[in-house]
């Protein structure tokens, strides 16, 4: 017999300023026929969708999870960086959905259950002086249209890139699977920042990440 267990989080912040924060971890477990566990695999991440760039913002996020990649296995943060490129990633769209975090999957590595509970326990933490730091900047109608804007990427990468989603789309599932998205977005034909703007700044990152 087998258990799977996973917890998910996604906050999609009123204010165009904060980024929104998406983490997740999960465990399958495999038990042989007295009941007692054989094998287990992990997986989950964490990760951060800003609409404008704070490049002081994105690296004390990354910081974050370096630190905690680190403690637990040399190396591991620049593997499970580079994963959560690879991932989170529109081909159709040549950019990528947000500014990165970590990524993993299907490990049953010694530290993976660690590693697990400290995105559970510490994602937040991840991201909570960001919020600190941007909740009370000005918002202007332009921020909010775009806000909008890049809210319809990361729902377009939920539908159509989005292996989780893809795995589990049934009529059972729409539900829970749109309680995930934002509560409002945009689309507009071509949409293309001005050249030198805060918006084609990000954009410039999306498409070409550090």
């Amino acid at each position: 017999r087998f258990e799977a267990a996973a917890l998910s989080l996604v906050i999609h912040p009123v204010s165009p300023h904060v980024p929104t924060l998406r983490g997740d971890a999960r465990c399958f477990v495999v038990y042989d026929d007295a009941g007692a566990p054989v094998e287990a695999w992990y997986g989950g991440g964490c990760d951060l969708t800003p609409c404008y760039l704070v490049e002081a913002d994105v690296v004390g996020f990354h910081e974050h999870w370096r630190a905690a990649c680190e403690r637990r296995a040399p190396g591991l943060y620049a593997r499970l960086k580079e994963a959560c490129d690879a991932y989170f990633y529109l081909p159709l769209r040549l950019e990528h959905r947000g500014v990165g975090g970590i990524f993993w999957d299907d490990d049953a590595a010694d530290y993976a259950d660690a590693l697990a509970r400290d995105v559970l326990e510490t994602m937040v933490a991840s991201w909570a002086p960001i919020v600190k730091r941007r909740r009370s900047d000005a918002v202007s109608e332009a921020h909010r249209d775009w806000q909008l804007l890049r809210r319809g990427r990361y729902l377009e990468f939920n539908l159509i890139n989005d292996r989780g989603v893809r795995f589990g789309l049934s009529p059972d599932a729409i539900e829970r699977i749109m309680v995930s998205a934002p509560p409002l977005i945009a689309w507009r034909y071509k949409a293309e920042p001005a050249a030198g703007s805060e918006e084609a700044r990000l954009l410039a990152v999306l498409r070409e990440p550090r």
